[in-house]
C-alpha cells in the first residue's frame, strides 16, 4: 500500500489560515442574516449566562438579608425567566447555526459535485475514486462542524470569558485576583492537551484512511478473495488496521481522561482559594455571602469556555485541514474546455477526419504515431489491431475525452476544439465493451434522463435489439430494478442494454469499441441483426476484437503499434495476405479447435 496515496490526509495545515477562511465564508454570504442571528443568540446566551449569578448575590445581600418576602419572590421569578430565556435563546442558537451549516454545506457539495463532473479523463486517471468521495463527503462534513458550533461558538465562549474576568474583577478585584492565579496552570495544562492531540488526530485520520482504502478495495474484489481463499488472509489484514486505528483512538481519549479531570482539579484549586479566602472575608463582614457565592458561581462557569476553547481549536484545525483539500480540488482546471467563441452545432453532414494525429498519454511516450484516415458521411470504418496497438485511444481524441498532441481531428471541415463539448458529445452515441449501469430500473437505463425518449421509443429500440425478449421475462418487465453496475444481469444481457440505449438516442456517429467482445456466440446472433439496422446509413466506427463483426464494414484499418499498417475491405485485405490475414486467420482456427 503506497505511503503516497495517503499523503493528502495527512497534512494538517495551520490552525487558522485567513485566506482559507475567507474562502469558506462564500457559502456563508447568501446566509448571513442566519449567521447574524446565530453570533447575536450566543452573545445573548452569554449574557444572561452573566445574569444569573447577579442575580443571586443581589438576593442574597438584599432580600433575603432584610427578610423581604417579595423582594425574594421577584428575583426568583425573574431568575426562573432569565433561565427559560437562556434555554429559549440557546435552542434557537443551535437551531440556527446547524440550519446555516447544512445550507452552506450543500451549496458546496452542489459545487464541488458539478466541478468534478467538468473535470477531464486524465484527472480521473491519477485520483483514486475514494479520495475524491472523501472529499465530497468527509471533509465538507468537517467544514459542516465549524459553522455550526466552532466559528461562533467560540465569539460566544470569548465573550463569557471576558465578562465574567471583568465581573469579577469589578465586583471584588482582591478575590478576582485569587482566582486567576490558577489562569496560568489551566492554559499550561490546555496547550500540552493541544499539541498532543492534534498529531493524535492526525494519526487517527491516516489510520482511518488506510481502513477504509483496504474496506473498500476488499469489497469491490470479493469475488477475486472468495474464489483463491484469501479471507482468512485478508482478514488477518483487516484486523492489523483496524488495531492500528484502535491504538490511535485509544490515544485520543487517554488524552481526554486526563484533561478534562485536570481541568476539574484545577477548577477545585481555584474553588479552594476563593472559599478559603473568600470565608474568611465574609467572617470579617470584609466580603458579602452573596458576592462568594458570585464568585462561587463564576469560577465553575469560567472553566468552561476554557474546556469548550480547546475543543474548538481541533475543530478549527480539522476545518482548516479539510478546506485546504477541498479548495486545491476547486482550483484544479479542466484540461478540456469548450472555446470562447465556438462554432454552431455539428451536423456531421461531411466526414470526420484523422490528419497526421500524434498522442501520448505521458510526455513523449506516443501510443498514436502520425495516423490519418477518414469517416465518410454514413459509412462503416471498422478499427483492429493487437491490445495497445491504440485503437481505443482514438476513440477518446474523438469525443474529447483527450486532446491530441499534434494534427488535427476535424468534423464538418472543423477541428473538434472549435465546438462546444456538450453539442460535440451530443452527436456521439458509444457503446463500450464494459457497460456501465445505473441504479435504478431498466427504462431509465436506456432513456439516461432525456425526457423526450418516451415510454414507447424504449419499447421500440429494445425490440429492435433482441432485448425485449429477455426483458419481458422480468416480472415488472421495463421498470425491472437494475442493481448497482447491472449485478443482477449477464454479460450479454448488459451489452444488449447498451445497444438499445445508443439507439434510443439515435447519435449521428455511432461508436462501439469492443462492443461484442463479451458476448456468446447465441447472444451475438441476436444482435447481428440489430448492428445492421443500428450502423445503416449512419457514420459508424467500429472497434472490433471479433474479426467475423466487421465482414462488411465500408473499410478497414489494421494497427500496429500506434501507426495504420493496412487499409482496406474485408476481402482486400484477406487478399494481401498481410497483419489481418494473420490475425482473421488465427482466430478462425482458434474457433475451430473449439
Amino acid at each position: 500500500m503506497s505511503p503516497h496515496y495517503y499523503h493528502e490526509e495527512e497534512i494538517l495545515g495551520k490552525a487558522y489560515d485567513s485566506r482559507l477562511m475567507k474562502r469558506l465564508l462564500h457559502y456563508v454570504k447568501p446566509y448571513r442574516h442566519l449567521l447574524a442571528i446565530g453570533i447575536l443568540a450566543s452573545l445573548v446566551v452569554s449574557g444572561m449566562e452573566l445574569a444569573l449569578p447577579l442575580i443571586i448575590k443581589w438576593t442574597v445581600d438584599v432580600p433575603i438579608a432584610t427578610g423581604n418576602y417579595t423582594g425574594i419572590f421577584h428575583m426568583s421569578l425573574l431568575y426562573l425567566v432569565l433561565l427559560l430565556g437562556t434555554f429559549v435563546v440557546d435552542y434557537a442558537k443551535v437551531y440556527i447555526l446547524n440550519l446555516l451549516g447544512q445550507k452552506a454545506m450543500r451549496d458546496l457539495r452542489i459545487e464541488l459535485f458539478t466541478h468534478v463532473e467538468s473535470l477531464s479523463l486524465k484527472f480521473f486517471d491519477k485520483n483514486p475514486v475514494g479520495r475524491l468521495m472523501t472529499r465530497i463527503t468527509n471533509d465538507v462534513q468537517v467544514l459542516n462542524e465549524l459553522f455550526a458550533s466552532g466559528v461562533v461558538a467560540v465569539a460566544g465562549d470569548i465573550f463569557l470569558l471576558v465578562g465574567i474576568i471583568v465581573l469579577m474583577i469589578v465586583v471584588n478585584w482582591k478575590l478576582a485576583l485569587l482566582v486567576f492565579i490558577t489562569i496560568p496552570l489551566l492554559f499550561g495544562v490546555a496547550q500540552n492537551f493541544r499539541i498532543h492531540i492534534r498529531e493524535i488526530y492526525r494519526n487517527i485520520r491516516l489510520r482511518l484512511a488506510r481502513l477504509n482504502s483496504y474496506l473498500q478495495e476488499n469489497l469491490s474484489g470479493m469475488r477475486t478473495i472468495q474464489v483463491y481463499n484469501r479471507e482468512q488472509r485478508n482478514l488477518e489484514d483487516f484486523q492489523k488496521l483496524n488495531d492500528r486505528f484502535r491504538r490511535e483512538n485509544l490515544k485520543a481519549i487517554y488524552r481526554y481522561a486526563v484533561f478534562f479531570p485536570s481541568v476539574q482539579m484545577i477548577n477545585a484549586i481555584g474553588l479552594a482559594i476563593l472559599l478559603l479566602y473568600g470565608g474568611n472575608g465574609v467572617i470579617k463582614n470584609l466580603v458579602s455571602i452573596g458576592t462568594l457565592i458570585l464568585f462561587i458561581q463564576y469560577i465553575n462557569r469560567f472553566f468552561h469556555p476554557i474546556r469548550d476553547l480547546s475543543e474548538k481549536y481541533n475543530i478549527l484545525q480539522s476545518a482548516m485541514a479539510s478546506s485546504e483539500r477541498i479548495f486545491k480540488l476547486m482550483d484544479t482546471s479542466p484540461l478540456i474546455t469548450s472555446p470562447e467563441e465556438p462554432a454552431a452545432a455539428p451536423l456531421l453532414k461531411h466526414a470526420v477526419e484523422f490528419k497526421n494525429i500524434w498522442f501520448a498519454y505521458e510526455k513523449d511516450d506516443y501510443v498514436l504515431k502520425d495516423v490519418s484516415f477518414c469517416v465518410p458521411r454514413g459509412k462503416t470504418v471498422a478499427i483492429v489491431g493487437a491490445t495497445g496497438a491504440g485503437k481505443t485511444s482514438l476513440i477518446n481524441l474523438l469525443c474529447r475525452f483527450y486532446d491530441y498532441n499534434k494534427g488535427s481531428i476535424t468534423l464538418d471541415g472543423l477541428e473538434l476544439n472549435r465546438y462546444k463539448l456538450p453539442e460535440l458529445r451530443s452527436i456521439i452515441g458509444l457503446v463500450l465493451q464494459d457497460v456501465f449501469l445505473f441504479y435504478g430500473d431498466i427504462a431509465e437505463n436506456i432513456r439516461l434522463g432525456r425526457d423526450s425518449i418516451t415510454d414507447e421509443d424504449i419499447m421500440r429500440v429494445g425490440r429492435t435489439v433482441n432485448a425485449d425478449d429477455f426483458i419481458r421475462e422480468f416480472p415488472k418487465r421495463y421498470k425491472q430494478e437494475v442493481r448497482e453496475r447491472g449485478a443482477t444481469l449477464s454479460q450479454g444481457q448488459k451489452q444488449l442494454l447498451a445497444f438499445a440505449r445508443a439507439l434510443a438516442f439515435d447519435p449521428k456517429l455511432l461508436i462501439l469499441d469492443e462492443a461484442t467482445s463479451s458476448i456468446d456466440t447465441a447472444t451475438e446472433l441476436l444482435i447481428q441483426d440489430a448492428l445492421k439496422k443500428l450502423l445503416k446509413n449512419r457514420t459508424s466506427i467500429v472497434i472490433a476484437h471479433r474479426l467475423s463483426t466487421i465482414k462488411s464494414a465500408d473499410q478497414i484499418i489494421v494497427l500496429h503499434k500506434g501507426r495504420i499498417h493496412e487499409v482496406g475491405t474485408h476481402k482486400e485485405l484477406l487478399g494481401k495476405n498481410g497483419l489481418y490475414r494473420r490475425l482473421y486467420e488465427l482466430q478462425y482456427h482458434h474457433l475451430e479447435g473449439l
